[in-house]
């Protein structure tokens, strides 16, 4: 039986945004992408009806499927494999950090309405710099929405829309690159947008070396808050001062008129630093 026939006979649950990848190719391209070796362990993110987790048991030391629906996890019970570990729960609220003693790469096909606050609990804030499932992963590969995707890499060249807090980041604790998009047809159900697989290698700093990452959390919160205004008035309204506004946009020779998707990263930075 194919995987989209075995799909089938699962009852996805809606509420969970359950839709299950059946195209083989693409389970293929997860097991290369993820690069996985003998002797690494594999963290599983919504394991579902164990389609990706039946090829991964072949090529980890160990997996560890972490998944969140009663059903899903006595469909994965069915999978003869003793160096698989089934978790029972919400990844949001699972510590990665005491389910493996040595690093761990994960793999992710995760409900896309939650894909932002995953990152977050994976990576940890842009201010959290000793973040415990940091410290456990190396890489991570996640499928994603194919618009979500495209902020994950975007820069300030990008389309306004794509650039802000989730590149950020995305890209403060990681190095993303897009490794392949993914049709609706590959999934059962097909959802109603189009996917993409995404790979994150851990890094072991952050981006920028900075002073304050907390003060740079808030410089970019106000910065991105209100799209439509410039970075001026968007830091006045996140309680910086105007003089203080004016003095480090003078010291970087920004326009107050910029709006702050037109910044990079480092120009981000560096006005965070100025502001203090």
């Amino acid at each position: 039986m194919n995987y989209y026939e075995r799909a089938k006979y699962f009852k996805t649950k809606k509420r969970l945004g359950q839709n299950f990848l059946t195209d083989g190719q693409i389970i293929s391209d997860i097991i290369d992408f993820a690069e996985i070796k003998p002797d690494d362990t594999v963290i599983e993110i919504g394991a579902g009806a164990g389609f990706v987790t039946e090829q991964l048991v072949k090529h980890a030391k160990q997996v560890i499927a972490i998944e969140l629906d009663k059903d899903a996890v006595e469909e994965l019970q069915k999978i003869n494999a003793d160096n698989l570990k089934i978790v029972h729960n919400d990844i949001l609220k699972t510590d990665l950090s005491e389910l493996s003693e040595s690093k761990v790469k994960v793999v992710a096909n995760i409900p896309y309405y939650i894909t932002s606050p995953i990152i977050a609990h994976l990576l940890g804030e842009i201010d959290d710099l000793d973040n415990k499932n940091r410290n456990k992963i190396t890489d991570i590969l996640l499928m994603v929405q194919e618009e979500v995707a495209r902020r994950m890499v975007a820069t300030e060249k990008s389309p306004s829309k794509q650039y802000g807090l989730l590149t950020i980041l995305s890209q403060f604790w990681a190095d993303v690159k897009i490794m392949k998009l993914v049709g609706r047809r590959s999934f059962y159900p097909a959802p109603k947008v189009n996917s993409a697989l995404v790979k994150l290698v851990v890094r072991e700093k952050p981006l920028l070396d900075l002073s304050d990452y907390a003060h740079f959390r808030k410089t970019i919160k106000a910065g991105f808050s209100q799209r439509r205004k410039n970075i001026k008035n968007c830091l006045l309204s996140g309680g910086f001062s105007k003089e203080k506004i004016q003095n480090a946009l003078n010291k970087l020779g920004l326009d107050e008129n910029i709006r702050a998707e037109k910044l990079s990263i480092e120009t981000l930075g560096k006005l965070s630093e100025a502001l203090k």
